[in-house]
């Protein structure tokens, strides 16, 4: 019993919250109809109303029992009908199509909308849709808001289909005071409704006081009792299940009237793609909103396939395509204190959609086009964020306002389509001026200041001291690209007279562009000219992207050779720098082909014979071939060991199976000093790079 009745509650809040999501976005998908059809005349008007009725029907019974989202209610929405509008509005002015036939031409727009959205999907574009900048997505939205302003302030002022803003706003004299009247009621019902009753749209309550204003006033005007030549009601609708079949039916068998050229292409390719994009960010962001509500996470790419099938399919069926609604959706649910969002209230915006255009249809024809207008004039200056203009209180911010600004005035100066044009170039200068704030270069340092890992002998590092200035290090990080190239060549650049090794640490690079590397090869240029070298360390084999950068630059013509050197890290670039300055500073000590006596290593200068004599008994001379271990990170050891040739690397063994390099040992040099001195356990890995033989000295032969 007790199952019965809380299944029977879930059913009765889905009735109740689906009812009242259809009462929201019902009557809008039927302004946005109007809204679309308006530049083709009244005798249009049925078609649009059945149009915002199908839409509702169409993505309210697909997307809930498809989608990934719980609780997600899909109707047409304003974006879908500002982009339409703009699109009749303009096939119309241009005389291209006859007018009988933009019908068709809107629901191939929609239709390949519907289907880009499905490419969108496959393609992963709906992670990239959801990193459109925000000045860019909120500029967009508040031109489509001040659109939809300018053409429905003159109907509430009761001029016909056509007439501009500035018209109506300049002829006061021809103001209808009935359509006033009831857009006026309209439109304060929706202010203050959610004041006297917060739980019911007040979408509802505005449409109702619509409603009743009119058939007040009707009694003292009788004109407006009729539906025949009455410009404040939509009119008839025919909406009997044969003349919406007939509507259907006739769209597609006028396909073979259609006819393209290249300029009918050019004017359909901008709005089918502003309007596929603009859909998926309306889904995306009720999405995101609804995930908090039900602790769950969407599938943005499941999301935006399933509202381009109910897209395509409510096209096929003469509908007004859409997207997912957050404010239906939160409507839709009557226990989101619960965190109980369900699937089922959703599905129920479909169903009793039908139900209205099966048996109600008729009664949608006295809605009066004033209350209308004022419905959507609200649902419009909802639209725009007033937020922004708290952009204007941080100088950092004014460009972000002003790119709001400038989409804005795009759309309303030209067009939807110019805006969507700026609003994608504003979205790459927004990246790039991003890209180019952020430093390329993270560290700089000069060869006296940043030494190798390799232990140097005491004249050694003098020597390293006094010449390491004609070194230049620099760490860089992030993008090199055309943008940042010019904070590297202008650091660069005053060095190049006095250095000559410059080394670029790429191991923090993400990307390099031809820009780039053509300021690389300047810099290898001049370098080659002095007879210096251009190092490259640690050059990206292999990024998140795919993209080999060293690969990349040896296409370009940045190839090894007598003055262009890569290494493999900076360590390494460094070691080179190091024994080259050596080299040509005369300082090399020790032949490379000699093995050492301890009285030859700089540790024992000034120590008498006798006692190195003694010291060298006590010493036992081993030879270690090239990869063998010397000894392991905890062995227990007290031996101190000299380097009579060769090299040792000392290197500490990480968990991910790769090894931290601690220290490079060369001839002449020791190590294991502590092991030797304090007895403790061995730190590291001690490795032999080449064949080299050591002198291996335990404490205990040493006391």
């Amino acid at each position: 019993m007790a199952n019965n009745t809380s299944a029977w509650g879930d059913f009765s809040s889905d009735l109740v919250g689906g009812t009242a999501a259809m009462l929201l976005a019902l009557p809008s998908a039927v302004a946005f109809g109007l809204i679309i059809y308006a530049p083709l005349g009244k005798e249009f008007s049925s078609m649009a109303a059945i149009g915002g009725i199908i839409g509702t029907i169409t993505l309210g019974l697909i997307t809930p029992l498809l989608g990934s989202t719980k609780g997600l209610v899909s109707a047409p929405c304003a974006p879908a009908a500002a982009v339409l509008s703009l699109f009749v509005a303009e096939l119309v002015k241009s005389g291209m199509v006859p007018v009988q036939l933009v019908p068709v031409y809107i629901t191939l727009v929609s239709l390949a909308a519907g289907l880009l959205q499905i490419v969108i999907a496959a393609i992963g574009g709906g992670d990239f849709i959801k990193y459109i900048p925000y000045p860019v997505v909120t500029g967009y939205l508040s031109a489509v808001s001040v659109l939809i302003l300018s053409r429905q302030v003159p109907k509430v002022l009761g001029f016909p289909r056509g007439v501009k803003l500035w018209q109506a706003l300049i002829s006061p004299t021809d103001w209808k005071w009935e359509s006033m009247l009831v857009g006026g009621i309209t439109i304060l019902t929706m202010v203050y409704a959610p004041k006297i009753r917060k739980k019911t749209p007040p979408i509802i309550f505005a449409l109702l006081a619509g409603l009743a204003s009119y058939f007040l006033i009707s009694i003292f005007e009788p004109g407006l009792q009729t539906l025949t030549d009455n410009p404040l009601l939509i009119g008839k609708i025919a909406a009997s299940t044969s003349d919406i079949v007939s509507n259907i039916g006739g769209r597609w068998l006028a396909l073979g009237d259609v006819k393209f050229n290249g300029d009918l292409l050019e004017m359909l390719v901008v709005p089918i793609v502003s309007l596929s994009v603009l859909l998926c960010i309306n889904t995306l962001n009720a999405c995101v909103v609804l995930d908090t509500l039900s602790y769950t996470r969407h599938d943005s790419k499941k999301e935006i396939q399933v509202q381009g099938i109910g897209n395509a399919i409510a096209a096929m069926l003469g509908g007004i395509p859409g997207a997912g609604l957050l404010n239906a959706s939160i409507m839709s649910q009557t226990r989101l204190r619960d965190k109980a969002v369900r699937r089922m209230p959703a599905l129920v915006v479909g169903i009793t959609g039908l139900a209205i255009l099966l048996f109600f249809a008729r009664l949608v024809a006295w809605i009066p086009i004033p209350a209308l207008a004022g419905i959507l004039i609200m649902v419009s200056l909802r639209m725009i964020d007033r937020k922004n203009f708290a952009l204007l209180k941080n100088r950092a911010t004014w460009l972000d306002f002003a790119v709001i600004i400038i989409v804005v005035l795009s759309a309303v100066w030209f067009s939807l389509l110019v805006a969507a044009c700026v609003g994608t170039g504003m979205a790459i200068f927004l990246f790039f001026r991003e890209q180019m704030r952020a430093p390329v270069i993270r560290r700089l340092a000069l060869g006296s200041e940043v030494f190798s890992k390799k232990r140097r002998l005491a004249y050694e590092l003098a020597v390293l001291r006094q010449d390491g200035d004609r070194s230049l290090i620099v760490e860089l990080q992030g993008q090199l690209f055309f943008g940042t190239a010019d904070q590297l060549i202008s650091t660069v650049l005053p060095y190049l007279d006095k250095c000559n090794y410059v080394t670029l640490d790429m191991r923090k690079l993400q990307s390099v562009d031809l820009t780039a590397v053509n300021m690389l090869k300047q810099i290898n240029g001049r370098l080659n000219e002095k007879g210096g070298y251009l190092i490259l360390s640690a050059v990206p084999m292999s990024l998140p992207t795919g993209k080999n950068i060293k690969d990349y630059l040896n296409g370009l013509g940045l190839i090894e050779n007598d003055s262009l050197i890569f290494a493999d890290s900076l360590n390494s670039a460094l070691e080179w720098v190091e024994d080259d300055v050596l080299a040509c500073a005369g300082a090399i000590r020790y032949d490379d082909r000699s093995t050492l006596l301890l009285k030859q290593m700089e540790l024992f200068e000034g120590f008498p014979d006798a006692v190195l004599d003694e010291l060298e008994k006590c010493a036992t001379a081993k030879t270690f071939a090239a990869g063998a271990t010397i000894f392991n990170i905890g062995t227990e050891s007290d031996e101190l060991y000299l380097v009579r040739k060769g090299t040792v690397k000392l290197m500490i063994p990480l968990k991910n199976g790769t090894a931290h390099h601690l220290l490079t040992v060369g001839k002449g040099s020791i190590f294991g000093e502590m092991a030797f001195i304090d007895h403790i356990r061995r730190s590291a890995d001690a490795v032999a790079v080449e064949e080299s033989h050591i002198y291996s000295l335990s404490r205990k032969a040493f006391d």
